[in-house]
């Protein structure tokens, strides 16, 4: 359990908000804090707990105060391709799924705004494998201190969302693989293991407890927090090698420069950190030099070792309808290590109470009336990809190039294969298999290795869990664009704090990953003051 906080849903404010304009004529700030999600909340939150501080909080999107389809954690699936959403295409994938759509919130909480809030820990081999990279200090014994700072309410799935075909899958699982069943992933590390997850909600009511609801609602009266939101911030300020501030375009079209007497942190997540740098003149010289974007700073790191979570997805239509009773609808999951000498998971599942249809439709599957979902996933990826620019247009979005499946030696779609035929393994198990009618896709005649690379392949999604795109590393090493203090090399007065300087992937959700950068960053300033 987490430290107690104030409800989500009537959070304290100021009397009247300010206007943009009130609040971009406004003296310079200590440290301008670009970006309002996951670990931007958690930044601006702890910066100004000393009340001569003062912060600005850069949001493209609107605050999530008031609006239940934000807060309401089972309306999720909503959010997806709306008007909070980004909405990034991802290129051309020659050995993978070319339709897959990015999402990225644009609301205050960012994407905590915007998923399913799956709240676990890293493991200690994901922190001391960013450790082994260069990221000096980030092991999992240093690490460790920051879950417990954390404001969220990350508590298993209650007892009165634990539907009853997902307490099934969960059986099945345990006997059909032999993994042992957990109560509460955060307790212990585990390499192996099935179970309800943890999730950062109020099971009371099914209100997020996102960083926004954690770190800002209840704080939103201090005089020292200025919220800027619609705001888009397209060109980082710098004298010389130091950055000043931000030039932003407020919702009405004005463009203003927005000044930090102390540090610019940039926390607007794993594509659009990247972006900001490179339409600010930092990233690969030739690139930027090929767009006619001024060298400001020659950084070939920025935008590379784009990392994600690939999934594919199994689908069987059941018997009739299943309880109504959910979280947020995929409330279980399944963790397998394939590999004896890997320190954790290898293969990863989500199970879905719903039929999870979107990318087989393309290929001709229809979607069962009542259904469910399995959705095998890679933990580690070996995969690499890259973010680059298109145009010198700020407004033109990025391309995101994943690579998927291009990994030497098809690791990455092997684990998709093993997994749907662990799928099948399980579903064939009960108290499961008496649930389930048919199984609707790739189905039950599709069985060989290539055909079912092939299946999984084609219909592969993402758990929206891009990383890796301004690298963490030693300060020597001239392919990382942050050092272990997150501070961008070869410049002063500015950090990044967010998914984008994961060296790797962790095995798991990553979202409380971000959440502990953003503590961990916090205290960094506070102890460079």
């Amino acid at each position: 359990m987490r430290p107690p906080c104030r409800s989500p849903h009537a959070p304290r404010r100021r009397a009247a908000a300010r206007t943009a304009e009130e609040q971009l004529t406004m003296p310079e700030y200590d440290y301008v804090v670009i970006g309002g999600g996951t670990a931007g909340s958690v930044i601006a939150s702890r910066l100004t707990e000393h009340p001569d501080t003062r912060v600005a909080v850069i949001e493209g999107g609107p605050s999530d105060v008031d609006r239940p389809e934000v807060l309401t954690l089972r309306r999720w699936m909503g959010l997806l391709g709306g008007d909070l959403d980004y909405d990034y295409p991802t290129t051309e994938q020659p050995r993978g799924n070319s339709h897959i759509r990015h999402s990225r919130a644009r609301v205050l909480g960012g994407c905590s705004s915007h998923n399913t809030l799956i709240a676990f820990k890293p493991l200690p081999s994901d922190w001391d494998e960013w450790e082994a990279a260069g990221a000096a200090g980030w092991g999992a014994v240093q690490m460790e201190a920051y879950y417990a700072r954390l404001l969220n309410n990350v508590v298993p799935v209650h007892e009165k969302d634990r539907n009853a075909i997902a307490r099934d899958f969960v059986s099945a699982a345990e006997a059909a693989v032999g993994v042992p069943r957990v109560e509460g992933f955060n307790s212990r590390p585990f390499t192996e293991g099935v179970g309800f997850f943890d999730l950062a909600y109020h099971p009371e009511d099914n209100k997020r407890s996102s960083a926004s609801v954690a770190y800002l609602h209840p704080f939103l009266d201090r005089p020292n927090l200025h919220l800027m939101l619609e705001t888009w911030a397209y060109r980082i300020e710098l004298d010389g090698t130091r950055a000043t501030g931000v030039r932003v375009r407020t919702a009405d079209g004005r463009e203003e420069l927005v000044t930090a007497r102390r540090e610019v942190l940039l926390c607007a997540g794993a594509v659009d950190s990247p972006r900001l740098l490179l339409h600010s003149g930092i990233g690969p010289a030739g690139d930027l030099a090929a767009l006619g974007i001024p060298v400001v700073h020659d950084l070939p790191g920025v935008g590379e070792n784009l990392q994600d979570h690939p999934e594919s997805v199994i689908v069987w239509e059941t018997e009739g309808p299943i309880p109504d009773n959910s979280a947020m609808d995929s409330d279980a999951g399944l963790f397998v290590r394939r590999d004896p000498a890997r320190p954790g998971p290898d293969l990863m599942f989500h199970f879905y109470q719903i039929p999870f249809t979107d990318n087989p439709e393309r290929l001709g599957y229809r979607r069962p009336e009542h259904g469910v979902s399995m959705t095998p996933n890679v933990p580690k990826a070996r995969s690499r990809g890259r973010l680059y620019l298109t145009s010198a247009d700020p407004s033109v979005k990025p391309a995101l190039d994943f690579r998927y499946f291009t990994d030497e030696d098809d690791h990455d779609a092997r684990t998709l294969v093993d997994g749907i035929r662990i799928a099948r393994q399980i579903a064939r198990t009960e108290p499961l298999a008496g649930w389930l009618a048919r199984e609707v896709c790739p189905g039950p005649e599709v069985t060989g290795d290539e055909e079912l690379s092939e299946y999984a392949r084609r219909v592969a999604h993402t758990v929206y869990h891009p990383a890796g795109t301004c690298r963490m590393g030693a300060a020597d090493d001239d392919r990382a664009v942050v050092d272990p203090h997150l501070r961008i090399r070869g410049l002063d007065g500015i950090r990044i704090a967010d998914a984008s300087v994961f060296p790797t992937l962790p095995a798991v959700n990553p979202m409380i990953g971000v959440l502990m950068t953003g503590e961990r960053c916090a205290e960094l300033l506070r102890g460079e003051r």
